[in-house]
């Protein structure tokens, strides 16, 4: 099956999500105009404009009615997803490099990297009535991260909207109690950086994705490490399919090390393992640079992924991807 290639951004991609519905993809850049597509035939839908920098985060609400973006502008803005105004800009002290919504999208979380003498910290918002005056509204809850705990570098919504889940620089893994304020747990399974969380599509694991080349994955509630996909280069993405058991991780070497002989060698390949037995079964050769997103349809017969190269693509899966079965 040829791929969509969805070309719009100017830049790397950062970020792509599916809505709830996988009929929508939003797409967040390094060119300051995050996206919307249709995730059929690979339209472009339009543009969110009001951002002046990289765009590092991207998420919408179980309704698709609102979307919400961090940029290295250090501003966090909500949108309306059907008419792509701004509904709201929230000033930050340093740059924002995650956000999410919540299950039931009454709050939405985000966090600041540590700059210019401010540290690190993760925001809770309530985005129920969102207007102009958000902007000066305080925020339901904010945790500071002291200097071991280090940067934050992806986050998740635990269940019931009680947690949240932090993957950090320094490679561990936090879960935090909303209602008690307070670090449930913590764990250190990876040895390097975060650069990815993803959750089951009923919630109770998740993967996370490291620059210590390999992907792992969680309990949710726990933070047990439950399996481990090694590879041979750091990953900078990984998501579980909603219909099989299995696992597919993108990455490829830094940005800045990438060589002309690269895309030859396959270090830029989606790679598709077994969420059970660990082993790879399948590659997908694509993009040009490495993967930095990547994300299965809601119905999980196509995945989408994001690269340094600006494109958007879509891989609908063929009829012998529902017959391999493991031996």
């Amino acid at each position: 099956m040829k791929p969509l290639m969805l070309q719009g951004h100017q830049r790397a991609i950062t970020q792509i999500k599916y809505n709830r519905e996988g009929d929508l993809i939003f797409s967040s850049a390094k060119d300051s105009k995050p996206s919307v597509w249709y995730s059929l035939n690979g339209e472009r839908l339009g543009t969110f404009n009001g951002h002046i920098g990289a765009v590092w985060c991207v998420d919408v609400d179980w309704t698709t009615t609102r979307l919400i973006t961090g940029a290295g502008d250090m501003n966090t803005f909500l949108w309306d997803v059907e008419t792509g105004t701004a509904l709201g800009k929230i000033p930050c002290n340093s740059s924002v490099r995650t956000c999410n919504f919540s299950f039931s999208g009454n709050q939405a979380s985000y966090s600041t990297d540590r700059a210019m003498n401010h540290p690190c910290e993760l925001f809770v918002i309530d985005v129920r009535n969102i207007d102009a005056s958000i902007s000066s509204a305080d925020p339901v809850l904010k945790l500071t991260m002291n200097e071991q705990q280090s940067k934050i570098t992806s986050m998740l919504w635990g269940a019931l909207d009680e947690t949240v889940i932090t993957g950090h620089e320094n490679g561990s893994l936090r879960i935090w109690d909303l209602r008690a304020v307070k670090e449930l747990n913590s764990v250190n399974d990876h040895t390097a950086s975060i650069t990815d969380m993803q959750m089951s599509s009923d919630g109770t694991m998740f993967v996370s994705s490291s620059k210590d080349c390999s992907a792992k994955l969680f309990d949710s509630d726990s933070l047990m490490c439950l399996k481990t996909f090694k590879t041979e280069r750091p990953v900078n993405s990984a998501c579980i399919s909603p219909l099989f058991e299995h696992v597919a991780l993108g990455g490829g070497q830094d940005a800045m090390e990438v060589t002309t002989t690269s895309t030859q060698a396959g270090k830029f390949d989606s790679r598709f393992f077994h969420l059970v037995y660990e082993e790879e079964f399948a590659r997908v050769k694509g993009h040009f640079g490495p993967i930095n997103s990547m994300a299965f349809h809601p119905d999980g017969k196509s995945f989408a992924t994001g690269g340094e190269d600006g494109f958007v693509r879509i891989q609908v899966f063929d009829s012998s991807y529902y017959e391999h079965t493991f031996e």
